[in-house]
This record gives structure tokens, C-alpha cells and sequence, in this order.
């Protein structure tokens, strides 16, 4: 077998690089193609989430308002003897109240943020590391 004679249909080394570089080519093209096609669906069914979510939001807040009238109208409705423009401007405190707790909880947490100090250090020492002094 070793002392075969090389026939003129047996392919050359040349035509099978040449080969492999035409199939890599069109593989990577083809993979290209696809991950395309996936993110196009992936955008169409983000956008659509997205819009769905703004949807959802704008009903909640119509909801928080309709809530806001409706309690004002209990508050005045209780017979507590408020007349309704006090009714509403207790509920505006009510909100203002929740505002501000939620703020100051904000600004605690937004305190307790700090820089990745060890991710830093490490990167400091890079340099010397690829300079064989690490």
C-alpha cells in the first residue's frame, strides 16, 4: 500500500486545505446566519415584553389613582365629618409619607455601595504578573 502510485483523482494537499477553508467558511457563515435569525426572534419577543411591561405600568398607575379617589371618598364617606378636600390632601400625605421612607431606605442602601476592592488590587498586580514579577 505504501508504494501505491498517486493517481491523478486522489486529492492533493492544496485542494484539501483549500477544501477545509471553503467548509470552515461556509460553517462560520451558516453559524452567522443562524445567530442572526435567534436574535431577531429574541429582539421581536423582547420588544414585545417591553411593551407588554409600559402596558402593565400605565394600568397600575391609572389603579393607584382610582385607589387614591376611592380612599379620599371612604375618608369622607366614614362620616368623619372632613370634607372632601381634606379627605384628598390626607391621602396626598399619605403618599408623601410613603415617598419619603422610601427615599431615605434608598439613600441607606445606595451608602452601602462600595468599590470592588479586591477586583482593583488584583488588577493592579496584572502589570507586574505579565512581566514575570508576580
Amino acid at each position: 500500500m505504501a508504494n501505491e502510485p498517486i493517481k491523478d483523482t486522489d486529492p492533493t494537499l492544496g485542494k484539501l486545505v483549500m477544501d477545509a477553508q471553503r467548509d470552515i467558511s461556509t460553517l462560520i457563515s451558516q453559524e452567522i446566519a443562524l445567530a442572526k435569525s435567534e436574535i431577531k426572534v429574541s429582539v421581536r419577543h423582547g420588544g414585545l415584553g417591553i411593551g407588554l411591561f409600559a402596558g402593565a405600568a400605565f394600568l397600575g398607575l391609572l389603579a393607584v389613582i382610582m385607589l387614591s379617589v376611592a380612599i379620599a371618598y371612604f375618608i369622607h364617606w366614614n362620616g368623619s365629618g372632613l370634607d372632601l378636600h381634606w379627605a384628598f390632601l390626607i391621602v396626598f400625605g399619605l403618599y408623601v409619607l410613603i415617598a419619603a421612607l422610601l427615599a431615605f431606605v434608598g439613600i441607606k442602601q445606595v451608602k452601602q455601595v462600595k468599590a470592588p476592592e479586591r477586583a482593583i488590587q488584583q488588577g493592579k498586580q496584572i502589570p507586574s504578573a505579565l512581566k514575570g514579577r508576580g
